[in-house]
């Protein structure tokens, strides 16, 4: 008579004080899948923002809509890529025969929270390669377009060889226009009128480059100053009157509000800098505090996906089936 019988051995870890508590290649295996997918969302978080953003007027999603969804991203990066990558380093390391539940506890919360701390100087170096990149390309473009400016403006310099500064002209310009009372008396000229002649009896503007310089830099000297000195007023004046026909006392008025005119530009514009600094200043302030959160909520979940890997490893019984006939 032939008998089946069944043996059912079980295998059992023997504790070994010489083994370490730190499995290595399973928290490398946990990095790596966790800076995989980090990067892998990022750049698809960056193909979604670029398709909601527009160039044209009232298209495409607002700043404020975007900045919700960068930061709304970054966690949810931070907590699915860290919470695989701890549960990897959990679920593959080697099981610990003997150990107390809570020791186990707390080397899995270390091996999740290393697998984070990896992925994360993996990502850093990454997206760091990737802005010297993209750095470097500007730059590129950058000196390409500054090569071509220059040569464009080395020809305008040829066409006009002596110009005041760009940001004064229009400023000097208020100062040389015609006087209109004269352009409403304008008469046919005569026939023994010069150039000279006609142009000053039409009321239009007779100066020459080397006064539009000067004009230009007796205002920017008196904005660097602070103060219209009453000696540039009057000869500025003089040589207002001369080359358009005003009186003294409306030249004089024109160098005054020029003046004025030109320091309230420059004030504007630079409340107008100091707000973009200051916008700018908030606004890394604020991604800085949320990529902190968002890396803070990383490393806990990875810390906790690691602990419900190794329970799920410890769960394991591995069993050997023996048949006697």
């Amino acid at each position: 008579m032939q008998a089946n019988l069944t043996e059912r051995v079980v295998t059992a870890d023997v504790l070994d004080d010489s083994i370490s508590g730190v499995s290595w290649p399973a928290i490398l295996a946990g990095a790596t899948g966790a800076a995989a997918l980090s990067y892998v969302l990022v750049i698809l978080g960056f193909g979604l923002g670029l398709s909601a953003l527009s160039p044209w007027t009232n298209s495409g999603t607002s700043a404020n809509a975007i900045g919700v969804a960068t930061i709304v991203w970054l966690a949810f990066t931070q907590i699915a890529a860290s919470g695989m990558g701890g549960y990897l380093a959990g679920r593959l390391r080697s099981k610990w025969a003997g150990v107390h539940d809570d020791e186990v506890y707390f080397r899995d919360t270390a091996h999740g929270f290393l697998s984070w701390a990896i992925a994360s100087l993996v990502v850093v170096a990454f997206l760091a390669s990737s802005v010297a990149t993209i750095i470097n390309g500007g730059a590129s473009v950058a000196g390409a377009a500054i090569e071509a400016a220059g040569a464009g403006a080395t020809a305008m310099a040829a066409k006009v060889p002596e110009r005041s500064d760009e940001g004064s002209n229009y400023f000097v310009d208020t100062l040389f226009r015609g006087n209109p009372a004269m352009s409403a008396t304008t008469t046919t000229p005569g026939e023994g009128d010069t150039d000279n002649d006609v142009a000053m009896a039409a009321g239009l503007q007779h100066v020459t480059p080397a006064q539009r310089i000067e004009a230009a830099r007796i205002l920017t000297k008196s904005l660097a100053s602070d103060a219209l000195r009453q000696e540039d007023k009057t000869y500025l004046g003089q040589v207002i009157g001369t080359a358009t026909g005003v009186d003294r006392q409306e030249a004089e008025q024109r160098v005054e509000t020029a003046y004025n005119d030109m320091k309230q530009s420059i004030e504007t514009t630079k409340t107008t800098a100091r707000k973009a600094a200051d916008e700018a200043r908030k606004l890394s302030a604020h991604a800085s505090l949320w990529l902190f959160v968002s890396l803070l909520m990383g490393a806990f979940c990875a810390s906790v996906a690691a602990i419900f890997g190794g329970r799920s490893r410890d769960k394991l019984v591995w069993t050997s089936t023996r048949t006697y006939r």
